[in-house]
């Protein structure tokens, strides 16, 4: 007998590697709920429920003669989504996955080694706290009713049609990237050399299924992110490499940076996240998900990320106000410099 799942979303960067993952696999039955995003790249086995999640009434009806022996949703950012879907799941479901974020963790961090026992709390970015809430909620559902819950922790995941960086403007990398092939410097926030992880989806989605069904991870947290540890530099090198242009840096402080993003929230997505040294332990992920490995390194998948974006132009999101904005802090920062050499 076929196992059924409910992803709420499962069409994003995370989710569509694990959609297409259990598309292929006999034992899985896939129900996708959501507007109809990228429905023309689904698999023909899925099953689409074509509703606004948001729109209670609809989607009870649409699942009422339905089970689920896993549903997950990848696109709830706050407690009130949450209380909709165990409304709506409560009795419904085996288990009850919440995509929550790595950024949760401790900023600043204590020890730069990071597994589920590091304490949660982000005083820098919003987004964060509302993960962590969202936790708080389910973890007393899981305490007080027995309400079958898995929180799953992602850090920087990427596909391909995602360029991974550390600072961009608000319609995505592009804009860095087209600066890197125009020969301009592209802004990395300290001085590069702090520690970061980055995740290719396929990777993600291996330890995601093995969690999926498995009753060793009813009410636990688990994080899932690759092995592999890179510097900013490294992985802007990598960038470069992919794109056959010279690297060319310009180190800003973070708190900088911070402080000169009105239009953009890099005190969040900095100082509260990708601006501190982090390297995670999965030793939890494994000894739930025995033999997991993360296999695409970096400097391999960024090639088929370039590769693919370059293809494609509608991947080519261009923002001309973030590039100007590059080149004033870059200015404002020589002139600080000349202000400073000039006495």
């Amino acid at each position: 007998m076929n196992m059924k799942v409910l992803f709420i979303g499962g069409t994003g960067i995370i989710s569509m590697a694990i959609t297409r993952s259990l598309a292929e696999d006999s034992n899985w039955e896939v129900y996708l709920l959501n507007k109809g995003s990228r429905e023309s790249e689904l698999p023909a086995s899925v099953k689409l429920l074509k509703c606004d999640i948001n729109d209670e009434a609809k989607v009870s009806e649409l699942i009422k003669e339905l089970d689920f022996d896993v549903v997950a949703d990848f696109i709830a950012f706050v407690p009130s989504q949450l209380e909709r879907d165990y409304r709506l799941f409560k009795g419904k479901t085996r288990q009850f996955i919440f995509i929550s974020s790595a950024s949760a963790y401790q900023k600043p961090l204590t020890d730069y080694r990071v597994s589920e026992a590091t304490p949660l709390a982000n005083p820098y970015w919003e987004y964060s706290r509302n993960k962590i809430a969202c936790e708080e909620y389910l973890i007393k559902l899981y305490r007080d009713e027995g309400f079958p819950i898995t929180i799953v922790r992602p850090s920087h995941t990427y596909d391909d049609r995602y360029i991974p960086l550390g600072v961009h403007g608000d319609k995505g990398a592009w804009q860095v990237v087209k600066r890197m092939i125009e020969g301009k410097p592209v802004i990395i926030h300290g001085d590069g050399t702090s520690l970061w992880t980055m995740s290719h989806n396929s990777d993600f989605a291996k330890g995601f299924i093995g969690l999926m069904g498995n009753i060793h991870a009813i009410g636990e947290s688990v994080q899932i992110t690759s092995d592999e540890t890179l510097t900013w530099n490294q992985i802007y090198t990598a960038i470069a490499n992919s794109l056959n242009v010279e690297f060319k840096p310009y180190y800003v402080p973070s708190d900088f940076l911070a402080k000169c993003s009105e239009n953009y929230d890099f005190t969040g997505s900095l100082i509260g996240d990708k601006a501190n040294s982090v390297v995670f332990d999965n030793t939890k992920l494994k000894r739930l998900v025995p033999g997991f490995t993360a296999e695409k390194r970096f400097d391999e998948g960024i090639r088929e990320v370039i590769g693919n974006v370059l293809a494609n132009k509608e991947l080519q999101s261009e923002n001309p106000e973030f590039d100007l904005w590059c080149d004033k802090v870059i200015s404002a920062m020589d002139s600080a410099i000349e202000k400073v050499k000039g006495g």
